[in-house]
């Protein structure tokens, strides 16, 4: 367990300082270069990874039950992947009207994610796991959706041809959904299993 919450303060905790402490983010990348102060950032958020990969291998060898999830949360949570997978893609596709609504696709689909595991897993290392980036992700979109105004408020004078250029379309929004689907449909089918070691339709 001890590695499992390492790697959480760690990784989360590198990816959390927008949240917390942002005026330093920016004075720091500004005293130490954007490269060399992202660089510190990436290795923080590997060696959290690797926390995280070797603290759950190790807990579930043991698992300690704190609820028996029905069997229908299994059926949601695969559904619920399903919304995740197409943010996911959403987040890398331009002009996309997900993207354009939500903001922040990414985040949301980490959020949609957590939700999905904790619905279908019962166990304490499930809990803490799911439960951190679940977390995360609610304090990261508010945080994000708060930047986004303040941005919004000083750009509101902002041309009707950039406004035209930005909008959302049709096409890339359909591309995002048949990807996203794609992707969860191989997600759900085949590298879950052999990944994880668990089917999620078993």
């Amino acid at each position: 367990m001890t590695w499992l919450i390492l790697g959480l303060v760690l990784f989360l905790g590198a990816h959390s300082i927008r949240i917390l402490a942002d005026p330093w983010r920016t004075r720091t990348m500004a005293a130490w270069g954007e490269k060399p102060f992202k660089g510190v950032i990436a290795a923080l958020s590997l060696l959290g990874f690797y926390g995280l990969i070797v603290g759950y291998a190790e807990v579930r060898l043991q698992p300690l039950v704190i609820w028996q999830p029905p069997i229908a949360t299994r059926h949601i949570s695969v559904l619920l992947m399903l919304f995740a997978s197409i943010l996911l893609v959403a987040a890398h596709i331009p002009a996309n009207h997900f993207k354009a609504r939500l903001g922040h696709p990414m985040v949301l689909s980490v959020k949609v994610w957590a939700l999905a595991h904790l619905l279908s897993n019962g166990n304490l290392a499930d809990i803490i796991l799911f439960g951190s980036f679940l977390m995360w992700s609610v304090l990261n979109f508010k945080s994000a959706r708060a930047r986004d105004r303040a941005s919004a408020e000083m750009h509101v004078l902002a041309s009707d041809e950039t406004a035209q250029a930005s909008a959302p379309k049709i096409s890339a929004t359909l591309t995002a959904v048949v990807l996203g689907a794609g992707l969860w449909a191989l997600i759900t089918l085949v590298l879950h299993a052999q990944v994880v070691g668990v089917s999620p339709l078993g």
